[in-house]
Parts: structure tokens; C-alpha cells; sequence
């Protein structure tokens, strides 16, 4: 296989991987805002329609956050059932048998007027979460299993890439002109099923994991095979049939019973939750409130909304660029910084128009555009690349499970909270999300040392040293420790590596 033919295939098989798996949660998380006044109103009819009398506002609103917050209930059962998944059915099989969550949500939508019963739209926002929880998990499983070294970088932040174009393409999609109009908004919501359609069309001509192949499977032929089709190169048959083979996996419960792991744990606890917790996501649940405070028109809303899916899919492709000259600590620190700061102006940008200030809802609609791309240049593409650089292989499963069950159990809290911050604290909703950013850049900033470029021994040293702990001797590790001379974590591992391919010896190269 030639290697330019490996790389069109490897690029091929991204690109269909990713359009049912991060896309798929960005998507989603944006196309619920178009329709919000809409929806609201046909679950005010079918109540009324059942019983006789209309809901009042605050019933209304809490019925919207619960469908709103089954998304994220959802993710919260997908990541747990993605795991069992992937082992018994296979990377590739997972994702392909994962759109039936989706599929059965599309049709619960489109059937839900004709049944006149708003319930189906809870459970079908309930299936949607389940395919995005799976595929969070899965898809980064085949890339980081699937992309030769010197390009799982790239392929890494292809995943924030997909999340920021999905949060982006929704967004256009539900503009009033294409299909969010009233009379469209199930179609909006169904509209789902497409990118899940073409990943079922086009994602079995691509490879398996190798890993997968070789490992669970035992097939050492069909594993060349792969290897051939997706990295390319002379040697792959002799580094598949001579890797080794990885240590046990570890339970999320014996990190937390490892104390020589506590540190890294608790810091990659603190910066998942806080990805979530620092209202960003909410700015797509609730566009609308937002630059409703914002002092924007009604009717340009929704073209406003479509900049901020715009700013996090530049922030997603310049922080790709940045990463490996600037480094993971000073982006994640930066970026919480700066989103403080545009927190504080917004405020009082807020409180200044509630006043008459001439010029302040632009300015609050500059500082939302702001806080996204903060937020997007550092938290949303080094947070998820944590657990796959401080964590050995054995423990990187476990360390995904925690971090993923926390991302998504705060984002349902923001799902469930922020209508409510936003009606009881009005111009002063956003000074939680400032608090949350504050201190988590002091935090990380205290506990977090730099990872770029470092080997696995080296960072735990390093986390060591902020801890005020002896630096422990290394003992013979895993696949991972052989690979140092050579493999350097902060290049190689990234979001997409939930668990690595069992490495081969240091003299076999399995990436020609």
C-alpha cells in the first residue's frame, strides 16, 4: 500500500467515524436551541389539550429543561455502555450499530405531533445523548488504535474539529430559512438521522482497529491487513505479530485507591467538571436567552447565534496550531483567564444596558464571542487530552470513565440550572460561570505541570514535585515505558487516545 494511498484511506475513515461521533454531539446540542419557543408552546397545547388547563411559565420551563437535560442523561448512559460495546461488538461495529439510538429518536420526533405527546421528545433527546455518550468514547478509541504516531495529532483535534463544525452546521440548519420555521421543527430535530445515514453507507468499507484485530480478536492476518490499508509500509507484519501485549486494565475505583495517582486524578476531575461548569455549553442550550439580555432584536437572534458556532470552530483550528508551541498548561491556564476577565466586562456590560448605556448589547454580544473563543483556544482542546497524557495505559481507560461520567453529569446540573440563574440573578447569570473559571485557573495553575513533550515518567515526576512527594523510582512499566526514547506523549497521545494499541519493540517501527 502506498502511503499517500494509506493516508487517503486513514483521512476517509475519519472523516466517517467522526461524522456519527463527535459531529453527531455538537450537532445536537445546537439544533434544540432553534426550536425552543416552539416546542415550549406544543407542550403547552398537548397539556391543555389533555387536561383541560395550560401550564404556567415556570411548569412550562421546567418540562424544557428536563427534555433539554436528557441529553446529557443520555451521554451519561452511552459513556458507561460504550466500554462493554466496543470489546464485544468491535470500534468500527459499535459506531455502525450505535445509530439505532439515533434512528429510533428521529422517528419519535416526526410521530410526536401526530401522537400529541411531548414525552416522545424527552425520550427521543434521551436515545440522541445515548448515541453521542457511545460515540464520545468509541470513536477517539479507533483513531487513537487506527492513525500511525506522527499523525495522531492531527487526527486527535480532528475530534474538536467535528464537535465545533457540528455545533456550526446545527445552527445553519436551524435558521428560519432552512428548517426552523415552526411548522419544520420535528424535521429539525430528525434531521440527525442524515449524518448517521452516511456513516452506515460509508464506515464498513474502512478497516477495523487493528488493536481490536489483534488483541480481542486474535486475528493476526486481518490486523496486517488493516495495518496495510491504514498506515501503510513493509514492516507492519512483523511489528503486529511482535507487540505486546498491554497490563490489566485498572477500575476507576483503584485510581482512587491509588495514592501515588491521587493528584493526577483529582486534577483531571477538576478540569472535566469544569469544562462543563464554566457555562459555555450553556450559551448553546439557551442562545437565546442570553442575547435576549443581550438587548438583541428577537428576529436577528438567530443569525447572531450562528457567530458563536463560527468562533468555536476557528478556536478549535487555531488551537490545533497552537498546542504544540504554546504547551498544554499555559493554554488551559490562558484560556480560563481570559474568560474570566470577558465574564467581568460582560457583567457589567449587562448592568450598564439595564441602565440606558448607549452601545452595551454589542459589547455583550463581542463578549460572548469572546468567551467562546477563549474557551475553545484552551479548556475545550486540552481538557480531554489530559487523562491519555498523565495516566499509563492500564489506568487511561478507568481515568476516561470518570472524567467522561463528570463531563456529562455537569452538563446536565448547566441543563438543569441556568434557566433559572438566568430569571433569578438577570444581568449578574453569568458571575457563577466567572467564579467557576477564576478558580480553576488558579487551580490548575497550582497542580498542573506542563505535558508537552514529556514522557510518561517525566510528567509523574513533575506531579510529584508539585505535591511535595519523593520522586519515586519508575519500575518496569507497560508498553507505554519502552517507547520513551522515542514517543513523546505530548506529541502523540490527545483526546482521541482512550486506550493505545499495545506499542511494539523500540526497534520494530510501526510508523514508516
Amino acid at each position: 500500500v502506498k502511503p499517500s494511498g494509506s493516508a487517503r484511506t486513514l483521512a476517509l475513515t475519519v472523516c466517517s467515524a467522526a461524522i456519527g461521533g463527535t459531529f453527531q454531539y455538537g450537532y445536537n446540542i445546537s439544533i434544540i436551541n432553534s426550536p425552543t419557543r416552539y416546542i415550549q408552546g406544543f407542550i403547552n397545547d398537548t397539556y391543555m389539550e389533555r387536561w383541560g388547563t395550560a401550564l404556567d411559565t415556570p411548569q412550562v420551563t421546567l418540562v424544557w429543561t428536563l427534555i433539554v437535560s436528557a441529553f446529557p442523561m443520555g451521554g451519561l448512559l452511552g459513556a458507561l455502555l460504550a466500554g462493554p460495546m466496543s470489546v464485544r461488538f468491535g470500534r468500527k461495529k459499535s459506531l455502525l450499530l450505535n445509530n439505532f439510538f439515533l434512528f429510533v429518536g428521529a422517528v419519535l420526533v416526526l410521530t410526536c405531533r401526530l401522537a400529541k405527546a411531548f414525552e416522545m421528545i424527552l425520550l427521543a433527546r434521551f436515545l440522541v445523548g445515548m448515541n453521542s455518550g457511545v460515540s464520545m468514547n468509541v470513536q477517539p478509541m479507533y483513531f487513537g488504535e487506527s492513525a500511525p504516531k506522527h499523525l495522531r495529532g492531527a487526527v486527535a483535534f480532528s475530534s474538536a474539529v467535528f464537535t465545533a463544525f457540528g455545533i456550526f452546521l446545527g445552527q445553519v440548519v436551524g435558521l428560519t430559512e432552512v428548517l426552523g420555521a415552526e411548522p419544520l421543527w420535528p424535521y429539525l430535530l430528525a434531521s440527525n438521522a442524515l449524518p448517521g445515514l452516511i456513516q452506515l453507507v460509508t464506515l464498513p468499507w474502512f478497516p477495523e482497529s487493528p488493536r481490536y484485530l489483534l488483541i480481542d480478536k486474535g486475528d493476526r492476518e486481518g490486523c496486517v491487513q488493516a495495518l496495510g490499508r491504514l498506515r501503510g509500509g513493509e514492516q507492519q507484519m512483523s511489528a503486529a505479530l511482535n507487540s505486546g501485549s498491554a497490563a490489566s486494565a485498572k477500575t476507576p475505583w483503584s485510581l482512587f485507591k491509588n495514592r501515588n495517582l491521587r493528584s493526577q486524578l483529582w486534577t483531571v476531575m477538576f478540569a472535566s467538571s469544569a469544562m462543563m461548569l464554566c457555562g459555555n455549553d450553556s450559551i448553546y442550550f439557551y442562545a437565546s436567552y442570553i442575547f435576549l439580555e443581550a438587548g438583541i432584536p428577537p428576529e436577528k437572534i438567530q443569525y447572531v447565534t450562528i457567530g458563536t458556532g463560527a468562533s468555536e470552530l476557528t478556536a478549535a483550528i487555531l488551537s490545533n496550531l497552537l498546542i504544540e508551541r504554546v504547551g498544554r498548561r499555559y493554554l488551559l491556564i490562558g484560556g480560563y483567564s481570559l474568560m474570566t476577565c470577558w465574564g467581568i466586562v460582560f457583567t457589567v456590560a449587562l448592568t450598564l444596558q439595564s441602565r440606558n448605556v448607549a452601545g452595551m448589547a454589542y459589547l455583550s454580544m463581542v463578549c460572548v464571542f469572546s468567551y467562546i473563543l477563549s474557551f475553545g483556544l484552551g479548556p475545550a482542546g486540552v481538557t480531554g487530552i489530559l487523562p491519555a497524557e498523565i495516566f499509563d495505559q492500564a489506568a487511561r481507560p478507568a481515568a476516561y470513565m470518570v472524567a467522561g461520567s463528570l463531563m456529562w453529569i455537569s452538563l446536565f446540573l448547566i441543563g438543569m440550572l441556568f434557566p433559572f440563574i438566568v430569571n433569578g440573578l438577570g444581568n449578574f447569570c453569568f458571575l457563577p460561570f466567572l467564579a467557576v473559571c477564576l478558580v480553576s485557573a488558579m487551580f490548575l495553575g497550582l497542580t498542573l505541570p506542563e505535558t508537552k513533550g514529556k514522557t510518561l515518567a517525566q510528567i509523574t515526576a513533575a506531579f510529584d514535585r508539585k505535591n511535595g512527594r519523593k520522586i519515586r523510582e519508575t519500575p518496569d512499566r507497560q508498553v507505554d515505558e519502552p517507547l520513551q526514547d522515542h514517543y513523546q506523549l505530548g506529541k502523540a497521545c490527545s483526546f482521541t487516545n482512550l486506550t493505545h494499541d499495545a506499542e511494539p519493540d523500540p526497534d520494530l517501527k510501526i510508523d514508516d
